[in-house]
């Protein structure tokens, strides 16, 4: 079945793209500095993982970070299965240790804005990271829009360079898990902002970029939030990160 638009919604589109452009305030031209992503890899059966998946939580709230955490599925073997791990995080995962050649993947480990590898649990490595991060005023601004049936992304242009990813995660703000085995048994643990799938939506090349996705085209677990990262190659440097919450799910 062909859906026709009528010419009011046409004109109803364009002005909200160009609402949202408008809003999009470049970091080289003085406007504040994105976010700088931080991803946590953890397990629900990784005891070394705790203090990682702690000092996650305490950043999920900050304005000058966005702070996600991608349980991973290869603890599952031994002895309890994560419930709110994703092939899709193992797969981000695995394809940053190839990008990065670090010969192989582990956890709690922390990636800051693609290109830092840290263990995630030690906080001073990570807080220095962020910081220098943070002064990186090369960056694209990205708007975000959501609706129950659509969600709207909206990317400015910005210098041109390496061909950039988009990518768009479903997130879960906070989930409370009793572990039942494994090296966290009898552990009830608070996980913040979980990645609860991902996918690539498309391709920035420097240009300006709108993209509308039907909300029925990604189906996805359980999540009150999304995030947008404009990301070199596909695993490389990021350029442009943005989140929002939407309670009317």
């Amino acid at each position: 079945m062909v859906r026709r638009m009528s010419f009011r919604t046409v004109l109803a589109g364009v002005a909200l793209a160009a609402s949202l452009l408008a809003a999009l305030t470049p970091a080289d031209a003085g406007g504040p500095h994105r976010p700088v992503l931080v991803e946590l890899y953890t397990s629900q059966g990784c005891s070394s993982c705790l203090p990682a998946d702690a000092l996650l939580g305490q950043m999920a709230g900050r304005r000058d970070v966005i702070a996600l955490s991608l349980p991973v599925t290869y603890w599952d073997m031994l002895g309890w299965k994560d419930t709110l791990a994703s092939e899709g995080n193992t797969r981000r995962q695995k394809a940053y240790a190839e990008e990065m050649r670090s010969g192989g993947v582990y956890t709690p480990q922390m990636i800051v804005d693609g290109v830092d590898d840290i263990v995630g649990s030690k906080e001073q490595a990570v807080e220095a990271a962020i910081a220098a991060r943070g002064n990186d005023r090369d960056s694209v601004p990205i708007a975000l829009s959501a609706t129950p049936k659509e969600i709207r992304i909206v990317i400015g242009a910005g210098r041109a360079g390496p061909d950039a990813t988009i990518w768009l995660f479903h997130v879960l703000g906070k989930a409370t898990v009793a572990i039942g085995a494994g090296e966290n048994a009898g552990q009830k643990v608070t996980y913040r902002n979980i990645v609860r799938a991902v996918h690539a939506v498309g391709m920035w090349k420097g240009q300006q970029v709108v993209l509308d996705l039907p909300r029925a085209d990604m189906p996805a677990p359980p999540h009150d939030a999304i995030a947008v990262v404009v990301q070199e190659g596909g695993y490389g440097r990021v350029i442009g990160a943005a989140m929002i919450g939407h309670p009317e799910y």
